[in-house]
C-alpha cells in the first residue's frame, strides 16, 4: 500500500472515530435530559394535571396552560407557515440569483439568530402598546401578542427550509415541465411543491416544535392566567409561562408540576417527530 493510501486510510478511521465520540457524546447528554426530566417530573403526572388549572401547593394542575399553550401555537401557525412557505417559494423560484432575494435572505439569517426576548420586546411595543391606550390604560396583554411573537420566531424557521428544499429540487425537472409548456405558477404549485412537500412540512413542524418550548416572548405578549381563557384578546397561560413561575416557589411540590409541564412538551415534541416520520414514511412508500 503506498503511502497516500496509507494516509487516506489513517484519515479516515480518525474522522470516523471523532465522529463516533461525537455522536456518543450528544446521546448521552441527551438521554441524560429525558432520564432528569421523566424521574423529576412522573411523580406529578396523573388526572389532576390534564384536568385542574392553575396550582397551588401540590393541589391544582397544568389545564389551562396546556389549552392555553395549544391556542397561542396554533394560532401562532397559522400565521408564520403561509407566510414562511410563500416567502420562501419566492426566494427559491423568482429571485433565487437576484440582489433582493440576496438581501431577504440576509435579513432572514438575521432574523432567525435574533434572540426571542427582543422579538418579545418588540411585539410589546407594536401590540401590547398600542392596545393598551385603546383601553384607556390597562395593559392589554393577549393570547394574539403571544401568537405574533411566536409566529415571528417561527417564520425564518419556515423561510429558510422552504428555500433550501426548493432548491434542492433538480433543475431537470423544471426543465422538463416548462418544455411541456407549463405555466411558472402551475410548475411551482403542482410539481416543484409535491417534490419538496415532506421537507416543507418538516420545517413547519420543526418551527412548531420550537415555539412550544419559548418562554421570553410570552412574558411580555400573553403574560399568564391563573383562570382558563378562550379569548384571543385576554390573557392567557401556557406551559413554558407556568414552568418558570413554578420553579420559583419555594414548594417542592411546585416544582414537581413544573417538571411535569417541562415533560409534557418533551413528549410532544418527541411525538411530534415520530409522526411525522410516519407520516412521510408511508407516504414515500405509497408512492413506490
Amino acid at each position: 500500500m503506498s503511502a497516500i493510501y496509507r494516509r487516506r486510510y489513517a484519515t479516515n478511521i480518525i474522522a470516523l472515530t471523532l465522529s463516533g465520540i461525537a455522536t456518543l457524546i450528544g446521546l448521552t447528554f441527551l438521554a441524560w435530559i429525558l432520564w432528569i426530566t421523566i424521574s423529576r417530573g412522573i411523580s406529578a403526572v396523573g388526572v389532576p394535571l390534564f384536568t385542574k388549572i392553575t396550582a397551588y401547593a401540590d393541589q391544582g394542575g397544568l389545564a389551562n396552560a396546556i389549552v392555553g399553550s395549544m391556542l397561542i401555537d396554533l394560532m401562532a401557525i397559522l400565521i408564520c407557515a403561509p407566510i414562511g412557505v410563500l416567502a420562501g417559494t419566492y426566494l427559491a423560484e423568482y429571485a433565487r440569483r437576484t440582489k433582493l432575494g440576496s438581501v431577504i435572505r440576509f435579513l432572514n439569517d438575521i432574523l432567525l439568530s435574533a434572540p426571542s426576548i427582543v422579538l418579545g420586546l418588540f411585539v410589546y411595543v407594536i401590540v401590547v402598546l398600542p392596545m393598551t391606550s385603546i383601553t384607556n390604560g390597562s395593559v392589554s396583554f393577549s393570547a394574539f401578542a403571544g401568537a405574533v411573537a411566536l409566529a415571528l420566531i417561527g417564520l425564518p424557521v419556515i423561510v429558510r427550509t422552504t428555500d433550501e428544499m426548493l432548491q434542492l429540487v433538480p433543475g431537470t425537472l423544471r426543465e422538463a415541465a416548462l418544455s411541456l409548456g407549463i405555466p411558472q405558477w402551475k410548475l411551482t404549485v403542482q410539481v416543484l411543491m409535491r417534490a419538496s412537500g415532506s421537507g416543507i412540512a418538516t420545517g413547519v413542524l420543526l418551527a412548531l416544535a420550537r415555539l412550544a418550548g419559548e418562554t421570553a416572548p410570552l412574558l411580555f405578549t400573553a403574560f399568564g392566567n391563573n383562570y382558563m381563557a378562550y379569548g384571543l384578546l385576554d390573557k392567557m397561560a401556557s406551559l413554558p409561562v407556568s414552568i418558570y413561575q413554578y420553579t420559583n416557589d419555594p414548594n417542592p411540590a411546585m416544582h414537581a408540576i413544573a417538571w411535569a409541564g417541562a415533560l409534557l412538551i418533551t413528549l410532544f415534541v418527541l411525538a411530534l417527530s415520530l409522526l411525522t416520520r410516519l407520516f412521510f414514511a408511508r407516504k414515500k412508500v405509497n408512492h413506490d
